[in-house]
């Protein structure tokens, strides 16, 4: 399918970093865009990312877009389906990204748009949110989910392959509620747990905010998704209830185990063995793959407490052309880190910058 129009309902992170990646790949793409922040679409034009502002979410004008994107939060999405699936013109496909797929295929089949709509869900993302983090190569080497909701049409399924791939994304068909189980499970759960201990240690800890004081490295890299948006993640369990609640007793029950075998006098093993499957298992998973998390491109270099040391490390990064996303100090260096945390936008970058700092003999963690 030849696309010359695509229109995004919604442009935050995702919508902006499809948007950005549809037209590096084809400059002439025409991108129309509405969205309640109507400061983030005033970036967009400047960028020269967006051609078209729409007025409203039923905008007449959406019959001109070739392809729609539904990129608000997933019950908004759903909410604006009916009146969008009037207005599409004949061919045109109606698409969404967002994390639970379920809910809204079945609102496709309820409104008989089976001709027109498939489920998405490029599994990319950032702890920042907002079109100013978007990045038009957010989705290379990430999951592009494609959920038909109809094996009547090859031709939506067809079509959302082909941005995937434009995207630099892996597209991978699957069944709606089998996403849901998968996604529960290693996105939605681990949210979940890492606000619940975020919270726990909030609730722990003494006046003097110490457990806050010494929360740094392995804390902070298991709890960084809970900086995410409260409101989106809230509609996500909203719509993932049933699988998240199985995966959630699951886990309740397992905990309930290591608590019992940490009262007995006597050691089970079963804590040992727990930390021996999880490892093993860990360490199979394809780290080069991005998963539904977050991804983190970072590492810590162990520097001389002295002036210079850290505007030093920033010239050299920045004289060999990369980007630095994040930087700073580890006052808590747990599990090896070094004395400076260093994060990059982009796994090559990281790649890059430790071939490069190891050359000047630092000593990298």
């Amino acid at each position: 399918m030849i696309m010359k129009t695509a229109a995004f309902l919604g442009f935050g992170l995702i919508g902006g970093s499809i948007a950005k990646g549809l037209k590096k790949k084809d400059p002439s793409m025409r991108i129309m865009a509405y969205a309640r922040n109507k400061s983030n679409l005033e970036v967009a034009q400047e960028d020269g990312i967006i051609n078209v502002v729409l007025d409203a979410p039923d905008s007449e004008r959406l019959s001109e877009a070739d392809i729609v994107f539904l990129c608000a939060p997933v019950e908004t999405n759903i909410s604006y389906m009916e009146s969008i699936g009037k207005l599409l013109k004949e061919g045109a496909v109606l698409t969404d990204v967002g994390s639970t797929k379920t809910a809204v295929c079945e609102k496709a089949k309820e409104l008989h748009l089976e001709d027109k709509f498939i489920g998405g869900h490029p599994m990319a993302g950032s702890e920042q949110t907002g079109y100013k983090a978007a990045t038009d190569y957010l989705f290379s080497n990430a999951y592009y989910i494609i959920t038909p909701v109809s094996d009547q049409n090859p031709r939506l399924t067809d079509t959302l392959r082909e941005v995937a791939t434009d995207l630099g994304a892996i597209p991978i068909i699957v069944d709606a509620e089998k996403h849901d189980r998968a996604v529960a499970a290693v996105s939605h759960l681990p949210h979940i747990i890492a606000s619940s201990l975020v919270n726990i240690v909030k609730d722990s800890d003494d006046e003097n905010k110490l457990m806050k004081t010494l929360a740094a490295g392995g804390f902070r890299d298991i709890t960084r998704i809970a900086s995410s948006s409260p409101e989106m993640w809230e509609q996500i369990c909203d719509t993932n209830s049933v699988p998240l609640v199985q995966l959630l007793d699951s886990y309740i029950e397992s905990l309930k185990d290591i608590s019992t075998s940490l009262k007995k006098e006597v050691s089970d093993k079963k804590i040992l063995h727990m930390f021996e499957s999880s490892r093993e298992y860990r360490n199979s998973i394809n780290v080069k793959n991005k998963g539904a998390l977050t991804p983190d491109y970072s590492f810590s270099v162990d520097i001389a407490d002295e002036v210079g040391a850290i505007s030093t490390i920033s010239v050299i990064l920045a004289s060999k052309g990369i980007s630095i996303k994040n930087i700073g100090i580890n006052n808590a260096r747990d599990h090896g880190e070094g004395a400076l945390r260093i994060s990059f936008y982009e796994e090559e970058a990281k790649e890059k910058a430790l071939s490069i700092l190891k050359r000047y003999m630092y000593d990298i963690r």
